[in-house]
Formats: C-alpha cells, structure tokens, sequence
C-alpha cells in the first residue's frame, strides 16, 4: 500500500491499494475524515460490518477497533483521501468558535451522502497533492476548519462526537474481550483498549479466563471461523481475515489442530 502525506500538521493522506487486498487492525489515535477515491473497503466492528465503495465519504471516530480490508473494484486500486481531525486541532476550533455540544456522543462510524460540500471540499484536497512542495501550515489548517465545519453542516449530531476529547478508562475485561477477540493486534492494544498496562492485562486476563491470552484468542477466533463456515457457508478464503488469522496457512494448520481435518472440507 502506498500513502503520500501532503501536510503532517493536517495528517492529510492520499493512500493507494494496488494489491488484491490488505488488512490491517487500526485504532485511531484521532478521528478520520475519509472520501473513498476508487477500490472498496470493508470495516469489521465489534457489533457490524460496513462497505464503502468510490464516492462515499465517511468519518472514522478515534479509539475505535477495528479491522479494515481494503481491495480493488471494478479494474481500479483501492484509493482515498483521509484528513485527520485530531484532538488538538478540535480544541482549537471549538473553543474559538464558543460552541458546547449538547448531543449524546455516538462512537459509530457515519457514512454521509452525496453533497455539493463533501465534493467541493475533497476536490480540493485532491489538488493539492500535486504540490511538490509540503502545504503551507496556514492554509492545512483553514482546511481542517472547513472540514469541521462542513460536518457540523450536514449533521449537528458530531458535536457529541467531536467534542469528546476523554481517554480510554478501565472497563470490563470480559465483556470488551468477548466483542473483540476477532481482532489481531499486539496485547499493548488490547490492555490500552481496556484502560490497562500489558502486566495488567495479562494478569487480570488470567483471573477471568484462566487461561492466556493467546490460547485463548485462538480457540475464540476458530469457533468463530467454524461458525461461519458450516452454518453460513461461506468460503475459507473469505473467513480467516474476518476471524483474525494473518493469512490462509496458518488459519488452516491452527483449524486442523483444533477439529482434526481441514476446514475446506466444510465447503
């Protein structure tokens, strides 16, 4: 996948996928502004799955897991525009603009449709990509305030979303565990998702499900595979990067270890 970055104050990103699909487990450290250029995109959460394809416009919140297949549609490569709203730049423009939300906060990925604004505004970002030179700071920064404003615009909802600026705090291990174990990311992640350092989340790990984290990931990520692959039918090739498996060879030796044959030979 290649990116080029026009601006690292903005956190502006033009990215491109040319290969037949990339994976990757993302928890964003700031909110993300996103037009989907070419290609498609699959967003697995916790509680749903979205895809995106060319022209939809999207805002990712920060802090939320969740693992992104991004693949070429239609003869063309996966590509898109994403500007990063961090929490800095939030501070700055609501505290300026006097403006105090009253909307409950709504971690969810929105999806927006087609508008005047949303073209207008990524149109120009998109030029500015051909600058040889780095954006001026100035003007990376008036996009951002366009950009925030052009939200509040279409839905006064992201204020909630917006203005949130708190930190992860210790939640229950079991319950976010049990809504996240598809997910294959470093233990780090999963003990800053949960409000832990990675001593504490191995320890309190070992209380509630007296094993590790690891034995216990996998066997939760082939009962899962197991599932979808006998009761939904689907194929191998499309389970293992959904259930948290890097690539298809090990997905197959970890599900003949556990059940005793192959797991084509479900299909």
């Amino acid at each position: 996948m290649a990116e080029k970055q026009q601006n690292k104050f903005a956190r502006m990103v033009w990215t491109v996928t040319e290969e037949n699909f990339f994976k990757d487990e993302i928890i964003l450290e700031f909110h993300s502004f996103v037009r989907i250029i070419s290609g498609e995109m699959r967003v697995v959460q916790a509680e749903r799955s979205y895809t995106f394809g060319a022209g939809d416009t999207l805002l990712f919140p920060r802090n939320q897991l969740s693992a992104v297949i991004k693949r070429p549609k239609d003869g063309q490569p996966y590509k898109a525009i994403v500007l990063g709203l961090t929490t800095d730049r939030l501070k700055e423009f609501y505290t300026a603009n006097k403006i105090e939300s009253t909307h409950r906060v709504e971690y969810s990925t929105k999806k927006f449709d087609r508008h005047p604004l949303l073209d207008g505004f990524f149109a120009s970002l998109n030029s500015f990509f051909d600058l040889e030179d780095e954006l001026p700071e100035d003007i990376a920064s008036l996009k951002i305030q366009e950009a925030i404003s052009i939200l509040r615009a279409l839905d006064k909802s992201v204020d909630g979303l917006l203005t949130d600026f708190s930190q992860p705090g210790k939640i229950n291990l079991a319950d976010f565990m049990e809504k996240h174990y598809m997910f294959n990311m470093p233990m780090e992640k999963f003990g800053y998702l949960t409000g832990r350092s990675l001593s504490t989340f191995h320890r309190d790990f070992k209380k509630v499900f007296y094993t590790s984290p690891q034995k216990w990931l996998t066997k939760k990520r082939l009962e899962l595979a197991y599932y979808q692959l006998s009761e939904k039918k689907r194929k191998p090739v499309d389970v293992y990067l959904e259930a948290g498996f890097e690539n298809m060879s090990h997905f197959s030796f970890a599900f003949k270890k556990q059940f005793g044959y192959a797991p084509t030979s479900l299909t």
